[in-house]
């Protein structure tokens, strides 16, 4: 059945959905040899060619996502013009080509960020109305009070406008922890870039270390830093709940 470029973009794994748009609108996109840069434009997945900066891509019979615990020095992007190291390095692209991050975390932050060929799901999960939790512990120079924990709790004003309230609290520190510093477990639903160190900021309390221990229903379990694993099928029916894809996903 014929449907639109951008979904079979999508689900074909080359990127989210917006993403795919704005691949169709650079140009970058060819349906049987021809650029196909309105949106809208439909394919046939069973007999048209699709290709992406001319690679071709195709529907996979099965969407693939897993998680990686990201150690830090790792940029969040499949391939770096700078030659940085990427987080492309630390999960198997060639098993699984169409690989894409869910989000991303910043070089310096550690912990569970997503991956997947399922452009649909990686839409939904970072779309603001389904609301999808991210918890990060912060470890903050100086102990926050109350007040700094309620500003916290209630929206902080940031130069691109006033964040949503986050769920936020101190949780005991860990030997080695500097004198002086405090750890934060502090959940957002936002995306916005660096928001947690710009939050901790604005409140008095830079971050010094950060990571990501849970991602809607999904949390590291364990995992060692730098590696990876598949979702498995409860996980995946979670992920599609919190995603609103319901078991679909």
């Amino acid at each position: 059945m014929p449907m639109r470029l951008q979904k079979f973009l999508a689900r074909a794994g080359a990127a989210s959905r917006r993403g795919s748009e704005a691949l169709m609108t650079a140009g970058r996109v060819t349906v049987n040899g021809v650029v196909v840069t309105e949106l809208g434009s439909k394919v046939d997945p069973s007999a048209d060619v699709v290709a992406v900066d001319g690679k071709v891509v195709r529907l996979t019979d099965v969407p693939v996502t897993l998680m990686l615990n990201k150690p830090a020095g790792y940029v969040t992007t499949m391939s770096d013009p700078h030659a940085r190291h990427t987080v492309a390095e630390l999960v198997p692209t060639d098993r699984f080509p169409g690989l894409f991050p869910i989000g991303r975390l910043d070089q310096d932050t550690t912990g569970l960020l997503l991956f997947s060929t399922d452009g649909e799901l990686g839409n939904r999960l970072l779309h603001p109305r389904h609301h999808v939790e991210k918890t990060y512990e912060a470890l903050v120079e100086g102990v926050p009070r109350e007040e700094a924990l309620e500003a916290l709790r209630c929206g902080i004003q940031l130069e691109d406008g006033m964040t949503a309230p986050a769920r936020v609290g101190l949780v005991p520190s860990c030997a080695g922890d500097p004198k002086g510093s405090a750890r934060l477990e502090l959940a957002i639903h936002e995306g916005r870039k660096r928001q947690v160190r710009r939050m901790c900021e604005a409140v008095g309390h830079p971050v010094v270390a950060l990571h990501r221990e849970w991602f809607g229903p999904l949390t590291l379990d364990g995992l060692e830093p730098g590696a990876w694993r598949l979702l498995d099928a409860a996980e995946l029916a979670a992920l599609g709940e919190a995603a609103g894809l319901g078991a679909s996903c």
